[in-house]
């Protein structure tokens, strides 16, 4: 309807520019808003606040000049000015009415939109190192970017979805000398553990398992290799956990590719030389720099150092030209806040590489602080206290995890209450939302122990829905493909509680005064129609989510 709406008042502009009520001038792009209250319409543009300068008329001039042109309308009931200039339109009944019909004959296809049309996108996200288990941190990321994944598919792109394992480097030398140090403890050998090593209870863990499966054979071999094959042993058990959690938090990857293997491709050397034949390097005290302030960074970047070991950020050249020689159009990489300086030398290298810098979209996701009753939970592995995904999971379940990761937007800190997120009561959001579902399921299940019969939904006649509610429920059951469009083209899954959180209280609301079921024929198909309706929208919300939608709570 936006898009519709938006066609109808540029040709309003350029029929008023062609009989000369307006001047001919630059015409603006049309932008239109949600107003706040239903009083001031269902849709409002400040079109003509733009427009006014550019014609030497006031703001309110232009805007009545524009609506005698939208007369006639067949969807608008009404148009107005309002204010400074604001135009408020507002849609007939019957069209949001209408939309509750298509969402029952649509199913669950309701709310998919072709904005992408087919375009091949690349999502990457997660990409934790295999150093240790999945954090609530990562958690974040994962509910963010496969939500994300998801909306982009249902509005018409090609969606692949990829994790990146830095496998690598001297994180991964860190874990194989901690997992040495507590293999030998365990055989009754005294070695030091590394300064920066890891020393969580997960690093004995491992050693143990290992120590039970192999024996004392790693102490027979120089501690190089014994670091060296006990690291690649630990990186295969910590990602079979990190796949494990992730499978239970309904997050799956069509690829996992591996940093090392861009080494053993040969790809970070190809990349470097591709650069240097650019004239894109240098060499200043004994290291090869990157000439990244040529493509906006604030500072030329090390790709190679005076040691001869290559950067991070040099393997990350080559990952981003693998994906990108892949051909996909977007890539949108999702990392952790304090990868903010990252941003531009990655952008810096896409483009010097010869692609447009627009084609990479970075999201980046601040932290969460896990709170217990209103405080903080310290972030550890003490006892009733959490860090991982896993127990975090384990205390709450998948369906509020998932739900409560997207309540604020990826740049803002989130705040995670434990006891909020499994309390049973409409002041936890995503058992408010699931409680719709259930709900209306159940009064289906009591529609048909009583034999009332359904029609098919082409055949109901909805003009029985008089009331402010219904329109209001059949206006947000209408909304949601432009909800779905909007967070897609921006990038913003977060808005989708919001939305679900709306609907949810109309519903309740209405559902707390009126009666569905009746003994008026015509009205109780028309409300099992709305209800149907509001139960679809729910369920492919929720799905987008990747939450249950229960028949039954």
């Amino acid at each position: 309807m936006k898009r519709f709406l938006t066609s109808l008042l540029e040709a309003a502009l350029r029929r008023a520019v062609q009989k000369g009520r307006l001047p001919e001038v630059e015409l603006p792009q049309v932008v239109l808003d949600y107003p706040p209250e239903g009083r001031f319409g269902d849709y409002a543009t400040n079109l003509a606040m733009v427009l006014a300068p550019r014609c030497g008329m006031s703001p309110r001039e232009v805007a009545s000049r524009v609506l005698e042109e939208l007369e006639g309308s067949e969807v608008l009931s009404r148009v107005e000015v309002a204010g400074p200039g604001f135009i408020n339109l507002f849609l007939k009944d019957e069209v949001w009415f209408e939309a509750l019909r298509t969402a029952c004959l649509q199913g669950e296809g309701y709310g998919r939109v072709d904005v992408g049309r087919g375009q091949r996108v690349l999502v990457e996200f997660v990409s934790a190192n295999p150093t240790g288990p999945l954090h609530i941190g990562h958690g974040r990321i994962a509910a963010l970017g496969d939500t994300l994944a998801r909306l982009l598919e249902r509005a018409g792109y090609r969606v692949e979805r990829e994790y990146y394992i830095n496998d690598v480097g001297t994180q991964m030398e860190l874990l194989g000398r901690s997992v040495y140090a507590r293999y030998c403890e365990l055989s009754g050998l005294r070695v030091p553990f590394p300064e920066e090593g890891y020393r969580g209870d997960y690093i004995r863990e491992i050693a143990e398992g290992i120590l039970k499966e192999e024996g004392r054979r790693y102490l027979e071999v120089p501690e190089e290799e014994a670091v060296r094959r006990l690291a690649e042993r630990a990186k295969e058990v910590i990602l079979g956990w990190i796949r494990d959690d992730l499978e239970r938090f309904r997050v799956s990857f069509d690829r996992w590719s591996s940093e090392r293997s861009l080494y053993e491709a040969g790809e970070v050397q190809e990349v470097l030389e591709e650069l240097r034949t650019k004239g894109l390097l240098y060499e200043r005290e004994g290291a090869l720099w990157f000439k990244s302030t040529l493509f906006g960074d604030e500072k030329d970047r090390v790709v190679v150092r005076a040691s001869g070991a290559t950067t991070y950020f040099a393997s990350d050249i080559a990952y981003h030209r693998r994906k990108l020689q892949r051909g996909y159009d977007i890539l949108i990489d999702l990392w952790g806040a304090d990868h903010h300086g990252y941003v531009k030398r990655v952008e810096a290298a896409v483009e010097a590489l010869g692609y447009g810098k627009e084609r990479l979209k970075v999201i980046l996701v601040q932290l969460v602080n896990l709170l217990r009753g209103g405080e903080r939970v310290s972030m550890s592995t003490r006892a009733g206290e959490f860090a991982t995904l896993k127990e975090v999971m384990d205390e709450v379940g998948v369906d509020a995890c998932r739900y409560f990761f997207l309540l604020r937007r990826a740049e803002s800190p989130l705040d995670f209450d434990l006891e909020l997120a499994k309390r049973q009561g409409e002041e936890n959001p995503v058992y408010y939302v699931q409680y719709v579902h259930a709900r209306i399921a159940s009064i289906l299940r009591k529609a048909a122990e009583r034999g009332v019969g359904v029609p098919p939904p082409e055949e109901v006649d909805l003009s029985p829905l008089e009331l402010p509610e219904e329109r209001e429920i059949a206006k947000q059951v209408g909304l949601f493909p432009e909800v779905v469009e909007g967070m897609a083209l921006s990038l913003e899954p977060h808005h989708l509680p919001p939305y679900l959180h709306r609907l949810a209280g109309t519903f309740h609301s209405y559902y707390n005064k009126h009666r569905v079921l009746s003994e008026d024929r015509a009205l109780t198909a028309a409300r099992l129609l709305l209800v149907q309706g509001v139960k679809q929208v729910v369920r492919n919300a929720l799905e987008l989510l990747g939450t249950t939608a229960p028949e039954e709570m």
